[in-house]
């Protein structure tokens, strides 16, 4: 390559990045002045760099074989900041492959044909809901990445404020407050806070870019009167394990100041186990008790769903390889579960998985039709499903592929499954992916109507991420999508 063509890369790269600076403040204009999310296939542009503003325009090649860079949708997203929008969330990549296939021209015409929903539909008074309060009980891994996520998302017309965690407090109160403070600020997989945070202990609370959040030490829920912190109609989020059916899990209904409660781990008894995305409907205004199922259900049901939709499943296993958890010892040491008292970082141990009988909950038609086992791997964090299938017509690789990539990139389901197509790609490539399930094209693997798929996810962030879903629908936190889907 000559000198020429060298520089002339370079500068265009340069020039790119001019472009996404100038980018980045209206995308927080629109957000947080006309409650509008901005998404690049899927993948939020909000608080994000510079870079990772480039790296999502060139992820639509991968998904949808045209190249977009930001000299197509800046023109777009400077567009919307004239056009007076409503809330929504709005897909600036799709709407920048769609104004390219026209041949371009009039951004603000085409969108306001696009967003016509939406366009002049601004409330100057803010009036889009009353926020809805978030309680934590329990400030484990679960935990802290709900607060990751709930503070991310505070403004912006998201409704849910996280006021609270629960905790159980021995000692040094001001020493627990610190450590708790530390645990938020800094992980080791999924890295820094992104964010300032300090703590009051005289009042005994800690403040996350600017959420005050109060920590409230209690041994049991009937210990806590939530009003008094002025907390009311709230939703407390149980990540603790301990209580799985109603009487456990009623015990905070019975706290003041306290609506609903959803519990981060599969529900016993007639508890509805909610997996966003499929089954989310089922929930009632007055329901009180929620599930969110397990990161495993989360991961594997949407999947199953569309394939199920598309092919039909007749038979299937579920085997999850899983990355290790705090239930498991660091060393060989008396645990009540079978093999889970020896070594997690030193072993691969075959456990059992209630995953795949989970399923039925929120997809009744596949019930009787799964079985499951799974195997705990030395890794901290990002685990794999491989759905071993029987398939109620014949298929190939190619179109099952093909097919589950339409699903990823414009369905409905389009925050639960998401798709990779690369040979090099490993477990700690998807740390942080928010999608309930990741798809992994390569793997894929049909022959008539046998099939085996593997599909990644991130046990912790992608599942939290779900958990957060659930919340802002029973907190009426509801955005129009746009454009609109077309699968």
């Amino acid at each position: 390559m000559s000198q020429q063509p060298l520089e002339t890369v370079f500068q265009e790269w340069h020039d790119n990045q001019a472009l996404a600076e100038q980018m980045i403040p209206l995308i927080g204009s629109l957000y947080r002045h006309n409650n509008v999310v901005t998404t690049l296939y899927g993948r939020s542009l909000f608080n994000r760099s510079v870079i990772r503003i480039l790296k999502d325009h060139r992820f639509v090649r991968k998904v949808e074989g045209t190249e977009l860079s930001v000299q197509d949708t800046l023109p777009l997203v400077q567009a919307m900041t004239e056009l007076n929008l409503g809330p929504a969330h709005v897909d600036v990549g799709k709407l920048g492959v769609a104004f390219k296939k026209r041949g371009g021209g009039d951004a603000k015409a085409f969108l306001r044909e696009e967003l016509a929903e939406i366009v002049d539909a601004h409330d100057p008074n803010g009036n889009n809901g009353r926020s809805k309060d978030v309680v934590l009980y329990g400030f484990g891994r679960i935990g802290r990445l709900l607060a990751r996520v709930l503070v991310e998302k505070a403004g912006g017309g998201n409704l849910l404020r996280l006021r609270a965690i629960v905790v159980r407090g021995r000692g040094d109160i001001a020493k627990d407050l610190e450590k708790r403070a530390s645990l938020l600020r800094r992980d080791s997989v999924h890295g820094p806070f992104d964010g300032t945070i300090s703590v009051d202990y005289e009042a005994r609370t800690i403040t996350a870019n600017g959420n005050v959040i109060q920590v409230i030490y209690a041994d049991k829920p009937s210990d806590i009167d939530y009003t008094a912190y002025g907390i009311d109609n709230a939703v407390v989020v149980d990540n603790t394990g301990i209580w799985r059916d109603e009487a456990g899990l009623g015990q905070h209904l019975e706290c003041k100041g306290v609506s609903k409660a959803l519990l981060t781990a599969p529900g016993k008894g007639n508890i509805k186990n909610i997996v966003f995305g499929i089954n989310h409907g089922d929930i009632a205004t007055d329901d009180t008790i929620l599930s969110a199922a397990s990161c495993t259900t989360n991961a594997i049901v949407p999947v199953l769903k569309v394939l199920n939709d598309e092919y039909g499943i007749e038979t299937g296993h579920v085997e999850t390889v899983h990355a290790y958890t705090n239930d498991q010892n660091l060393i060989d040491n008396y645990h009540k579960g079978d093999r889970r008292g020896r070594s997690a970082p030193l072993n691969m141990v075959l456990t059992e998985t209630g995953a795949a009988k989970a399923v039925a909950k929120a997809l009744p038609e596949l019930g009787g039709k799964l079985t499951g086992n799974a195997i705990r791997v030395p890794i901290p964090n990002v685990s794999m499903a491989i759905l071993n299938l029987t398939l109620g017509r014949e298929t190939d690789a190619e179109a099952l592929n093909d097919y589950l990539r339409r699903m990823s990139i414009d369905s409905s389901y389009q925050k639960q499954i998401d798709y990779v197509d690369s040979p090099e790609v490993v477990s700690s490539d998807f740390v942080g992916n928010r999608h309930a399930g990741i798809v992994d094209a390569k793997a894929t693997i049909a022959n008539g109507r046998q099939a085996v798929l593997y599909v990644w996810y991130d046990n912790e962030f992608g599942y939290s991420c779900q958990v957060v879903r659930i919340l802002q629908h029973i907190s009426n936190v509801h955005f129009l999508k746009l454009p609109r889907t077309q699968a």
